[in-house]
């Protein structure tokens, strides 16, 4: 049986969408409150080169650098890491969806391609689930403190 070879994740937040996009794309501030994205350095603009470092809970650090695909200012933010040989690749995406003007659905997902994709995600799909909701839990919390 194939395992589904997408994580996604979405948490409601009590905040509006420009006040998400502008926590979402400060990357400096990352280390500040992300436990799963720990460092992120580059722009938020399509085509810009990134350099992500990941930790999900009981991992250790892993760094990338994939390229932003989508950069829609308040909707959607996503990047590509690959490996050669088309070995591994990860579309990672943020989507805030407007509830209201105060409110938004947070959805955080990546889906994977590449021959090592299956056994990757074996490994490590778990830890990285959480690591996806574990962020999206500090996000929100970010926003809501006040």
């Amino acid at each position: 049986m194939a395992r589904k070879k997408e994580i996604q994740t979405e948490i409601i937040i009590d905040a509006p969408k420009e006040k998400v996009w502008a926590v979402l794309t400060n990357f400096e501030r990352f280390p500040q409150w992300n436990p799963f994205v720990i460092k992120l350095t580059g722009k938020p603009q399509a085509g810009a080169r990134l350099e992500a470092t990941l930790q999900p809970a009981g991992q250790k650090p892993t760094v990338f650098k994939p390229v932003v695909q989508q950069c829609q200012k308040n909707e959607k933010l996503s990047w590509l890491g690959s490996m050669p040989l088309n070995m591994f690749n990860g579309y990672h995406y943020f989507n805030i969806e407007e509830i209201d003007n105060h409110k938004i659905k947070f959805i955080h997902g990546e889906k994977f391609t590449g021959w090592l994709s299956g056994p990757i995600l074996k490994k490590v799909g778990d830890a990285t689930r959480e690591g996806f909701i574990a962020m999206n839990k500090a996000l929100k919390d970010r926003l809501e403190q006040t």
